[in-house]
């Protein structure tokens, strides 16, 4: 496989088997996926969903945890709802993660992100401690099955979850770099945060946004290469820092517009690639 080959995340829906034929076609080799509908992850729609990939030829590098009740409306919204920070739903989703990495194992996917929510900054908040318990729970279990547990960036500073990846002390613990997050969440420029997290970055979303223009809110997303990211910049400092992981394309909007965002933001890293020469 060459170096930084090109993936797209993709959710598993009704439709997943037209939309998998799309970016088989458009040349891609490397796929995200997201938690599924339950009915996915047993019998008999995981082997139909196993026989969709392998035919496709497309690797997944990785799922995505995500959680039931959550919510980006804004900041103090994903403080409420997102990731392993509420206290209510804590346990359930350290449960429902181990589910997902089973899932993952199933498909040959070596990786399981997430989002764990903001990470308190007083590492004697209770809830720090506690975030630190739960993602250690889901590291000692991955680490059963030969995998990593992947955080994505935004929802704090890089300094912060360097301290957060030291304090829960688990070698297989790495991070899902997402530079688009950074900008919106308003946590710092990506490529600084790039030069401080560099040594767990196992994967990396290509993704596009804004800053907020309020307090409190979240900046917008944007198609990749029309954002305050640079991704010329940010592939050759990759480069630089010798990664060859995959770039994977993360597009939140839905229908047709998705697809046709993914299909230009690759004709964009295809141009960067070849500018830069990383094959």
């Amino acid at each position: 496989m060459p170096r930084m080959p090109l993936g797209v995340m993709l959710g598993i829906r009704a439709d997943f088997a037209a939309r998998l034929r799309r970016i088989e076609e458009a040349g891609f080799t490397t796929m995200q996926l997201s938690t599924p509908p339950p009915e996915y992850m047993v019998e008999p729609k995981l082997g139909e969903l196993k026989g969709l990939i392998a035919q496709s030829g497309i690797a997944v590098t990785s799922v995505a945890a995500v959680y039931a009740g959550e919510s980006y409306a804004d900041v103090a919204t994903v403080r409420r709802t997102v990731g392993l920070l509420p206290r209510e739903t804590r346990a359930s989703r350290v449960k429902d993660t181990k589910r997902v990495g089973d899932f993952a194992k199933a498909l040959g996917a070596p990786n399981v992100s997430s989002h764990i929510g903001y990470i308190p900054e007083d590492r004697g908040d209770p809830d720090y401690q506690g975030l630190v318990a739960a993602v250690q729970a889901i590291c000692d279990y991955l680490a059963g099955q030969g995998q990593s547990f992947c955080l994505e960036t935004g929802q704090e500073t890089a300094e912060l979850l360097k301290e957060f990846i030291a304090d829960v002390g688990r070698d297989n613990l790495k991070v899902n770099f997402d530079p688009a997050n950074m900008i919106m969440y308003g946590t710092g420029d990506p490529m600084a945060a790039l030069e401080v997290l560099a040594p767990w970055v196992k994967g990396v979303h290509c993704k596009d946004g804004e800053w907020p223009k309020v307090a409190g809110g979240l900046g917008e997303e944007r198609p990749l290469g029309q954002g305050q990211v640079g991704m010329e910049r940010f592939l050759a400092r990759l480069k630089e820092l010798e990664y060859e992981g995959p770039l994977t394309i993360e597009r939140e909007v839905g229908g047709e517009q998705q697809m046709q965002d993914v299909l230009k933001g690759k004709e964009l890293l295809d141009q960067l690639k070849a500018r830069l020469g990383i094959d």
